[in-house]
């Protein structure tokens, strides 16, 4: 499996409404192991208060990626294959209070 980011612009308009689709995600990811794995995702606030994505994914292929969206009724803007990962520090920890 290659990794890949996915790309999705204002896909939704609450972080609720996000939080559902993560839910529906999940679900159909664990019908299809063999061909996409989700690993991890940015929020993003867009400009128009709507909630956007950076997705980091692993997947069999561009249109593993596109079926898993479909089944999930997910948006996808841009599908990048990723070539090389550089770390300079790992992610950084929400704080919690």
């Amino acid at each position: 499996m290659d990794t890949y980011v996915i790309l999705r612009r204002n896909g939704w308009r609450t972080a609720e409404d996000l939080g559902v689709a993560a839910e529906r995600s999940s679900a159909v990811g664990e019908e299809m192991p063999e061909d996409v794995a989700w690993i991890r995702s940015y929020v993003l606030e867009e400009q128009d208060g709507t909630v956007g994505t950076v997705c980091i994914y692993q997947a069999s292929s561009p249109e593993a990626i596109r079926a898993h969206a479909a089944a999930a009724e997910l948006p996808v803007d841009e599908i990048v294959k990723v070539v090389d990962t550089v770390l300079v520090r790992p992610d950084p920890v929400p704080a919690t209070t």
